[in-house]
């Protein structure tokens, strides 16, 4: 397998430019460090651009540049340019190409995969209430989630995902309370024959009764109290509440949310997304390491009690923003003496930092201050790792806002079913010879991949309005454009006959799009690395868009199996095996299949 290192002469001619550079500076006085880019232009591989240490240097832009090419001289790896203030570097071709096209053919069948670091990383993501179907708005956190999974997986990482279960929580309670008090006649109809479905309705009932009786929200309460007792003695099938038809055990909650969880699994299933490990609330309470957490917070010299409660006072550790005392307070037992959501989550966080070298979370933009809080007491307990959190802001349709609990929503299953709908209106457009069984295959990878790349292709930390007009657009940067060129380069080589066994010249590679298109297949290791060591996920969807398009180029400009040349229909032949692989390696890292025709 393949190592991002100094054997690839992307990464190597790089690194050697960067150390020229830096003793140019030295030698020129220079002390920040130097701005180096990569064009898209194609007229350079790296650029230096020295605007930034104009002052700093007592010199024009241009003059920099000038100098900084006198001192590193010439090299035989590549030519210099100064052009105003920006220093351009071009590899030399032949000696790029042959060495960059070595290394990708040895590794075609693994173009990106790294040998193993022997660091092991546990990703948690997704951790939606098992209450009822995910929503559109939370979308994004599963498919970011999964991909940085994939993504740090081809890193070389050892990687589990987790999904951290709130099974304690009110709103598990709201749902079990209306599955035993309402009758089903009552609720309206199911929308999706699917658990999750079918249960929520039973909570959004009993949300809706809860906020018109204060009674029900007693027994609410209380049922969640008695639940946390069961649980705590290991009695799963105690009676905690006999209001209601039938009574209701710890066991019986269990079950109930075992059964959204599993409509909501089967939604991560299309969606592509795969759950290693679900870790449940109760766990955490059953095996009292959440009472050794309370304790371990007891101990703390910031710990504070005030009317039966129990607090970490973080005023001194929290700086700026809200100066509301009470949201400083990380309260970890309420004045019955019962512990909250936020004690739980401390108490796995502790459980899970043990297991792993590394943790991350996915968490949503509106989980920022938990977030920091959670870290402080982290640190309060003596723990020498903290997650940490890559925050996403949410994703919604132009139709606006959403809300589980009214009733007011669009849920992930609808979206789903709609892409695959309208990936098919799209794929018979083109291909109305294909029988239904493989329209509907072909629909469902299209559907659910323009899904997936959308998303992904936007920063994390940018809101964004899911459009179906920018997903499906099989001529635009969309997952269709990029499995179109897959099944494209897929048709060449099902039709390529016998003869081919490479490795081929690369020096018969003289068109200008074969050359760019080699340089685009050089960059995907870095590509991938960058963005799984930096959580870049959004490199990859653009790379991928680019190199799709420097393949269409070459489809267009180079005949292959019409070329009558053996040697350069072989090389052509090369190049359109690594493309397939690289495109098929690449969206399987965004968790979108390949298809081999479209």
């Amino acid at each position: 397998m393949m190592s991002m290192d100094l054997s690839d002469p992307a990464v190597s001619y790089e690194a050697s430019f960067r150390e020229a550079i830096r003793e140019a500076y030295v030698k020129l006085s220079i002390r920040s460090p130097p701005v180096i880019e990569r064009p898209r232009s194609g007229q350079a591989d790296l650029c230096l651009v020295t605007f930034s240490v104009a002052r700093e240097a007592g010199l024009a832009p241009e003059e920099i540049a000038k100098k900084v090419m006198s001192i590193m001289g010439s090299d035989p790896r590549w030519t210099l340019e100064a052009s105003g203030g920006y220093l351009n570097c071009l590899f030399d071709p032949k000696r790029f190409l042959k060495e960059t096209g070595d290394l990708l053919w040895r590794n075609r069948e693994h173009p990106c995969q790294r040998d193993p670091t022997g660091t092991k990383v546990i990703v948690e993501h997704t951790s939606a209430n098992p209450n009822g179907p995910f929503h559109v708005g939370r979308a994004r956190n599963p498919i970011i989630g999964d991909t940085l999974v994939r993504l740090l997986r081809l890193y070389g990482h050892d990687v589990e995902a987790q999904y951290w279960v709130n099974d304690m929580g009110k709103q598990v309670m709201i749902l079990a309370w209306g599955i035993r008090n309402i009758p089903a006649d009552e609720l309206g109809e199911v929308a999706r024959d699917k658990p999750d479905h079918r249960l929520v309705r039973y909570y959004q009932g009993a949300n809706a009764r809860m906020e018109a009786d204060l009674e029900v929200e007693n027994e609410i309460n209380e049922l969640l109290l008695n639940y946390e007792d069961a649980v705590s003695d290991g009695e799963w099938e105690k009676v905690i509440s006999r209001k209601g038809r039938p009574e209701i055990t710890a066991s019986g909650i269990k079950e109930a949310i075992q059964g959204v969880l599993s409509g909501m699994t089967s939604s991560l299933s299309m969606l592509g997304v795969h759950i290693d490990t679900f870790i449940y609330e109760s766990q955490v309470v059953e095996d009292h390491s959440l009472q050794s957490v309370i304790e371990g917070l007891r101990r703390s010299p910031l710990s504070r009690e005030e009317d039966g409660a129990l607090f970490l006072d973080l005023s001194d550790k929290i700086k700026g923003g809200d100066d509301d005392r009470f949201r400083r307070r990380f309260v970890y037992t309420r004045s019955d003496g019962s512990a909250l959501y936020t004690t739980r989550d401390l108490a796995y966080h502790s459980w899970k930092l043990s297991r792993c070298d590394q943790a991350i979370n996915v968490l949503g933009e509106d989980h920022r201050y938990q977030s920091q809080m959670l870290s402080l007491a982290l640190a309060e307990l003596g723990s020498s790792m903290i997650p940490e959190v890559v925050f996403y802001a949410f994703v919604s349709l132009p139709e606006g806002k959403m809300s589980t609990r009214r009733n007011r929503v669009v849920f992930l299953d609808d979206l789903l079913e709609e892409a695959v709908e309208r990936a098919r209106e799209e794929v018979l457009k083109r291909r109305d010879d294909l029988a239904e069984d493989e329209l509907r295959r072909i629909s469902e990878i299209v559907g659910i991949g323009a899904l997936r790349f959308n998303v992904i292709k936007v920063q994390p930390e940018k809101r964004m309005v899911f459009k179906w007009e920018d997903a499906l657009n099989f001529e635009g940067a969309s997952a269709p454009f990029v499995q179109y060129s897959h099944a494209r380069a897929c048709s060449i080589l099902k039709n390529r006959g016998s003869g081919f066994n490479g490795p081929p010249d690369w020096s018969l590679l003289v068109e200008p799009s074969e050359i760019s298109l080699l340089r685009s297949l050089a960059r995907f290791p870095q590509v991938i690395g960058e963005a799984a060591s930096k959580r870049k996920m959004h490199l990859v969807p653009l790379y991928l868009v680019e190199m799709a398009s420097s393949f269409n180029d070459f489809y267009r400009d180079c005949p292959v199996l019409s070329e009558r040349d053996e040697g350069r229909r072989d090389a052509r032949l090369a190049l359109v095996v690594l493309s397939r692989n690289i495109l098929r390696t690449g969206l399987d890292a965004l968790g979108i299949i390949a298809p081999d025709q479209m």
